[in-house]
């Protein structure tokens, strides 16, 4: 227990400086690139480099966790104590735990910070800030087909839970029957109410002889059940930084609409799978360092190290972006290589579990 906690503590301790020191040059650097278009309140721009932060850590703290255990081996290697860990009986496997607990454990809370939206959505709201001086914009001519009709939002208000300038459109055989009119609506009881409206309907008959168009003032009116403003926003504008409750929502609302629903899978598969890449790396790579300096080229390790950890980084966050452009299957853009990467490092644990006991 005692050289658990040891390990744990300094895999923990480099895990932070590498994370801290990530984060701080990824801030610093985009601030440097658009420091003219930042010319706002000292309000708007300390928001702003928060959510950058914010932002950057969900880009680095998978990278840091395996940067922070090839910074820890190494340490341990140049200070002889992982020869003495394996002169006092501990195995490989004995070693590689405290860096698969902890990785584990950072992970299941990473991927928890995902339900709360200011984190999951904040390279959406830095950009907004860069852009419009404003962290979340109206969603404006938002168009979409829901429970057979076709709805119009001229501007969308998600954080108001609001929108204006409202039109259904209702089609019956590929012909238009009526359409709704509302200057405004307003979300409440999981349903969009609107105080008033106008009814136009279409007669089925547009010979001379028929009655004509109908227009029809109608009051308290309900649509759009289960329809949350955020999920609206999201989904129908293409996002794919879902926060966990939203992308569940959609997928469960959406299926029963017949509606692709493949971004959203991909943005959950990288929300619950994709970290797990970390820890499987970190197994894989564990298992390549030597116990002792003398049979170590530490820049040359480290070098390798890195690299290969950087080249599985940029594949999968390229296969991530592929899926989330619905250009391959989310299955195969996540799923699959996560998949792989865990064979490898079960195949790589009990090969040495075997080998030492």
């Amino acid at each position: 227990m005692l050289g658990f906690n040891y390990i744990a503590l300094h895999y923990i301790k480099y895990f932070l400086i590498i994370l801290v020191a990530l984060t701080a040059f990824f801030v610093g650097f985009d601030y440097m690139g658009n420091a003219d278009k930042l010319s706002i309140s000292a309000n708007l721009l300390l928001i702003y480099l928060v959510y950058k932060t914010f932002f950057a850590i969900d880009m680095l703290l998978p990278l840091s966790l395996v940067f922070g255990m090839i910074s820890t081996k190494i340490f341990l290697i140049r200070s002889n104590a992982l020869v003495s860990f394996f002169s006092l009986g501990y195995s490989r496997v004995d070693v590689l735990k405290p860096f698969v607990v902890v990785s584990v454990l950072i992970t299941m809370l990473f991927i928890s910070l995902h339900a709360w939206p200011n984190f999951a959505r904040a390279d959406e709201f830095s950009n907004n800030i860069r852009k419009n001086a404003q962290y979340l914009n109206p969603t404006k001519d938002l168009f979409f087909a829901y429970q057979g009709k076709y709805i119009y939002f001229s501007e969308l208000f998600p954080l108001q839970e609001k929108a204006d300038g409202i039109r259904v459109f209702t089609v019956k055989n590929n012909s238009l029957k009526s359409i709704l009119e509302a200057s405004s609506a307003s979300y409440r009881n999981n349903s969009w109410y609107i105080k008033k409206a106008d009814i136009i309907t279409k007669p089925d008959d547009l010979s001379f002889k028929s009655s004509g168009i109908k227009v029809t003032k109608t009051k308290d009116l309900k649509i759009l059940a289960g329809f949350r403003p955020k999920m609206l926003d999201q989904v129908y504008e293409g996002k794919v930084n879902f926060t966990i409750k939203n992308a569940i929502d959609a997928i469960l609302l959406l299926d029963n609409q017949n509606i692709d629903t493949s971004t959203i899978r991909a943005a959950l598969y990288k929300i619950f799978i994709y970290p797990f890449f970390a820890p499987f790396l970190i197994v894989i790579i564990f298992f390549f360092v030597p116990i002792s300096v003398r049979f170590l080229n530490v820049s040359l390790f480290s070098f390798g190290a890195i690299l290969s950890t950087l080249l599985t980084w940029g594949i999968l966050f390229m296969l991530i972006e592929l899926s989330n452009n619905k250009t391959i299957p989310s299955e195969i853009g996540v799923i699959v290589p996560i998949f792989l990467l865990f064979l490898v490092a079960v195949w790589q644990w009990i090969r040495h579990r075997v080998s030492t006991s």
